[in-house]
């Protein structure tokens, strides 16, 4: 599918379909992709990145973004 298009249910495909707030998690006005979140976990225990990392952190980083607190209105 096209960046930016329409899917069948004419959401947009150009963000990320989930975003979820944890506290602590991020700094405050950033935001973690699943993704990232996953390849720091396994480099930290020892398990190197292969080829395929990459594309499942980026799909992973598309699928949910996690953010630390709103941002003040």
């Amino acid at each position: 599918m096209v960046e930016g298009a329409t899917s069948k249910r004419g959401k947009r495909t150009d963000g990320p379909r989930h975003r979820v707030r944890i506290p602590g998690f991020a700094r405050e006005g950033a935001e973690v992709g699943l993704g990232d979140a996953v390849a720091r976990v396994t480099t930290a225990v020892g398990i190197r990145p292969c080829g395929g990392c990459g594309r499942r952190a980026e799909a992973l980083n598309r699928w949910l973004v996690v953010g630390g607190r709103r941002a003040p209105r």
